[in-house]
């Protein structure tokens, strides 16, 4: 099969976040997304510069989709309580089994190690946390900050759950939450 003579960066990038989910950082190579995706190596080099800029660019790239899905979701829910816990399990729906979240864990290693990166997490988390805040606007347990609050809440939902992974992560989440938006004094 000759090899195609372009593909966009969006479709390497695509590839290259499969490969990153299937092999883990270790397993990003230009040898190996050159032949997943039919490119050559030279030609991804001259793409991504380096093993490092192709590592940057995968993770700015599914960086994207998640803002991408967040605003989605947000832009669907009701600016509420109940808005604010059914968009945050639907992004839990997006980690899987222990075995997927556990290995999403490498990647957010790889994530905090670059600054640009991390820079980029800093941001979905204030953008997430302002919609989360927005739930919360003129009910009662709003205080300064409960977008935040909620976020980490998950977050802690989240690895609470990896250590005894019983039933789906989102349903663990949805009760972790409830119990949460509870005790602000909310239904």
């Amino acid at each position: 099969m000759p090899r195609p003579k372009s593909l966009s960066d969006t479709e390497v990038l695509k590839t290259a976040n499969r490969l990153l989910h299937a092999h883990g950082p270790e397993g990003l190579s230009f040898g190996k997304l050159a032949r997943a995706c039919g490119l050559s190596s030279s030609t991804l080099v001259q793409r991504f510069a380096s093993k490092d800029g192709l590592m940057r660019a995968t993770l700015m790239h599914a960086w994207d989709g998640l803002d991408t899905r967040t605003a989605s979701l947000a832009a669907r829910l009701p600016r509420s309580p109940e808005g604010a816990v059914r968009l945050l399990v639907a992004l839990s729906r997006d980690y899987g089994d222990i075995e997927r979240y556990a290995d999403n864990l490498l990647i957010l290693r790889e994530d905090l190690r670059d600054p640009v990166v991390r820079a980029r997490g800093k941001a979905w988390k204030g953008a997430l946390s302002a919609v989360l805040e927005e739930c919360f606007a003129g009910q009662p347990g709003a205080v300064p900050g409960i977008g935040l609050m909620l976020a980490a809440q998950w977050q802690g939902a989240l690895l609470w759950w990896s250590f005894d992974p019983e039933g789906p992560v989102e349903r663990f989440v949805e009760e972790r939450l409830r119990a949460f938006v509870a005790a602000l004094g909310r239904p």
